[in-house]
């Protein structure tokens, strides 16, 4: 048996997808599939096409609610439940915010005023999701709300393109969304698959090692998508409340049994801060949790092994 892989950008991120196999064409098979299910759910989710049923549902916010497939509603739900747990610090509705006001390219070249933030945050509100689970409706209470899968769509892309490995009678491989990883079986040698934890500073060396087999990793960091604005920088990552980028925390990772939930995970607790964030960590079972902060030190949560 052998190692194959293959890199391409699916949903906006680069994948790379890894089989066990015993040649390449089988290999092939197995990531074709994958690669198919990663771009059907894209398909789903996405808020870059005009058709897709989170456009739809954004459309049609505080006008009517739109029926979606059964997939997305459990996926909202899910999103809904996460919100409960992080005190709204994990927020899908985070889209009426996202491109009106945030936008990290190299065109943005000054912070919005805290004032023309706090004006947008008011849409952030999951509780004002409507679901309706008999007719599978959702409906977006307010004018102007947007949901957007930001936080949660990679990892459950990975996910459903694991699950997909595995019914097809896969039985080792990993699939990585931009750092986003879930991982089953073992290498072609039997030994279980291993990640390294970048470190912030550089990202290509990693400060630590672990064990990922059958479980998920994500991580969330400030040295993947950021602006420079005089001379500092600023994160990606928006906290809900007040609309504006989260400091002190370079980077955060989540391990966990799967990588939907991992990839939820990892933003909240950036946004909660180090001390509130690992605290509720260690409350859930199941879940671990590294972070670094702006001055390198790392912390971790109560059950985590690092080598």
């Amino acid at each position: 048996m052998q190692k194959f892989s293959e890199s391409l950008k699916l949903m906006g991120n680069n994948f790379t997808l890894t089989v066990v196999a015993k040649d390449e064409p089988v290999a092939k098979s197995g990531i074709n599939l994958a690669i198919a299910e990663i771009r059907r759910i894209e398909q789903l989710l996405t808020t870059f096409r005009d058709d897709s049923q989170t456009a739809l549902i954004n459309e049609n916010a505080g006008l009517r609610p739109v029926i979606v497939d059964d997939e997305v509603f459990g996926l909202i739900e899910r999103s809904i439940a996460i919100s409960g747990i992080t005190q709204g610090a994990f927020d899908i509705t985070y889209g009426s915010i996202d491109k009106s006001l945030w936008n990290f390219d190299k065109t943005m070249d000054k912070l919005p005023s805290p004032e023309e933030a706090q004006k947008m945050v008011h849409l952030i509100d999951y509780r004002n999701i409507i679901l309706d689970k008999e007719n599978s409706t959702v409906f977006l209470k307010e004018k102007g709300m947007r949901i957007g899968f930001g936080g949660i769509g990679k990892g459950y892309g990975a996910e459903m393109a694991k699950d997909k490995l595995r019914r097809a009678g896969f039985q080792s491989g990993i699939i990585n969304a931009s750092g986003d990883l879930t991982a089953w079986g073992a290498q072609p040698d039997g030994s279980p698959w291993g990640i390294g934890i970048a470190n912030p500073e550089h990202p290509e060396k990693p400060f630590s090692y672990l064990s990922i087999s059958e479980k998920a990793v994500a991580t969330s960091g400030n040295y993947e998508k950021y602006v420079m604005i005089g001379g500092r920088k600023y994160s990606h990552t928006i906290d809900p409340k007040t609309g504006l980028p989260i400091t002190g925390i370079k980077s955060v990772t989540v391990i966990a049994g799967n990588a939907e939930f991992a990839d939820a995970m990892a933003t909240p607790i950036a946004v909660m801060g180090i001390h509130a964030g690992l605290y509720m960590i260690d409350q859930i079972p199941g879940i671990e949790c590294i972070v670094i902060d702006d001055n390198n030190k790392i912390y971790t949560s109560k059950n985590i092994k690092l080598t």
